[in-house]
């Protein structure tokens, strides 16, 4: 898919982001997320030696915070000019499970490009369709885990 100018809008929010709070090895990637209303949330990463969350997953979590359900585009940006880095794998499934159809910035800087989250992840494990439904297992999503 090509470049709109709402997307090229999104890769400057998360570069900026990247600039302004991307300043020690905690923080190296920042990511901004937009709803097809146009709201725009961002996050940093938390990096951590037993595995923090991803860029992705807190933009994520900012967005939920503040009622956004269903996000359209997301890119994520590396500190120190590194540009536009694509997804991690555990990224691309959380991504493809909570939003299907959601656009993801990828590529060099002078050839970014959008692709829908499936084309990263093909052949993908689709949580929901492996879940047993027992009345007796909790559900799923909305329990008491993190």
């Amino acid at each position: 898919m090509s470049m709109r100018d709402t997307d090229r809008a999104l890769v400057q929010a998360a570069t900026a982001v990247a600039k302004l709070r991307c300043r020690s090895e905690n923080h190296t990637v920042a990511a901004a997320a937009r709803t097809s209303d146009g709201r725009v949330f961002t996050g940093v990463n938390v990096y951590h030696f037993t595995g923090g969350p991803c860029a992705e997953l807190v933009t994520i979590g900012a967005a939920a915070t503040q009622g956004a359900t269903e996000l359209e585009t997301i890119v994520a940006v590396g500190d120190r000019g590194r540009g536009v880095i694509p997804p991690c794998g555990r990224c691309r499934q959380v991504l493809r499970d909570y939003f299907p159809s959601i656009r993801v910035i990828v590529g060099p800087m002078d050839a970014l490009r959008v692709v829908e989250v499936g084309d990263l992840l093909p052949d993908t494990y689709v949580w929901a369709d492996h879940q047993v439904d027992d009345p007796a297992v909790p559900a799923a999503r909305g329990g008491a885990e993190g």
